[in-house]
């Protein structure tokens, strides 16, 4: 196969857990006492290491042989440039390849799944040993993918945050949220733990546990159950998003009707803070990837105007 040298590809890698335990406790002998301290099996955390780096030097060295490869830390991912014709790979977790997706704009991105064993890799459908065909197929544009959907928030003020998997509104700490809910023609104040707002990549993730938790309930009281039954998902292209109210309060003040919905081009949601500190708006568990959501600021989620590229075949 010829190198690649028309394009670049970009390696995004991740630490392991090792190594963010080393960052905090200085050494791997300190880090040791620290878990085995607890009674865990340190071994499973040098395994896991070990397998992955391995993995990661397999992987570098046949990248480097099919063409000019820069090497990505995650941490990085969010401020790199990357251009319209690079392909990019992402060795590691399922949650690598979404935090590395929305950052992304129609390039085609290569799950590669480290430790088969380990990790099930929803998003990870290459092996190692798959790479010379994967990208070979990917160069000459014969690979076969995914596209993937992706909300989208935009703040009042401008701001803009994506999420492939949900959206988490609400307060940073565990105090109740405060805020107005608009979907349609339909309006309340809600005082809530926050609301999930999930795509189809991510419904089955937090909007699968809030439902859960939510039929759960249903059953003891024997009430109606939810709209989407439990363990449903919907499929990562679909055109809509759902939004899901966690343990709405009832009050004089605030109201527990508007609980959950559907979220598409044509009845986007709005969220109106009524925070006067501490609300914020995060995307895909990762809580450092915020905005600032406090009183007076208005958000409206809906779709992202471009989608996501996993390859799959």
């Amino acid at each position: 196969m010829k190198r690649l040298s028309e394009r670049k590809i970009v390696l995004v890698k991740r630490k392991t857990r090792l190594e963010d335990l080393i960052v905090r406790y200085n050494t791997v002998e300190q880090a040791r006492f620290y878990i085995e301290h607890l009674g865990a099996d340190f071994s499973d955390y040098e395994d896991e290491h070990n397998t992955y780096h391995n993995a990661l030097s397999r992987t570098e060295g046949i990248l480097s042989e099919m063409g000019r490869t820069q090497i990505l830390e995650r941490v990085y991912v969010p401020s790199f440039i990357f251009g319209p014709d690079d392909v990019v790979v992402a060795i590691g977790q399922d949650g690598l390849v979404a935090n590395t997706m929305k950052y992304l704009r129609g390039q085609p991105l290569i799950g590669v799944n480290p430790d088969p064993a380990r990790w099930d890799g929803v998003l990870l459908p290459f092996g190692i040993g798959d790479l010379w065909d994967v990208l070979d197929k990917v160069v000459n544009g014969r690979y076969e993918h995914k596209e993937i959907t992706l909300g989208k928030a935009v703040m009042n003020d401008g701001q803009e945050l994506l999420a492939v998997n949900d959206f988490f509104i609400g307060q940073r700490t565990h105090i109740s949220a405060r805020y107005e809910i608009r979907h349609g023609e339909r309006a309340e104040n809600q005082s809530s733990s926050g609301i999930i707002v999930s795509t189809g990549l991510g419904s089955t993730g937090w909007l699968k546990s809030v439902l859960a938790g939510a039929e759960g309930v249903a059953r003891g009281i024997r009430h109606k159950k939810a709209e989407v039954k439990l363990g449903e998902k919907f499929e990562w292209g679909s055109k809509f998003l759902y939004f899901s109210v966690r343990e709405p309060f009832p009050s004089k003040n605030s109201g527990a009707e508007i609980v959950f919905g559907r979220v598409d081009q044509g009845k986007p949601l709005a969220v109106v803070s009524h925070m006067p500190e501490n609300g914020v708006i995060f995307s895909d568990g990762i809580e450092r990837d915020f905005l600032r959501f406090n009183s007076g600021m208005v958000a409206e989620i809906g779709l992202a105007d471009f989608t996501g590229k996993l390859v799959v075949r």
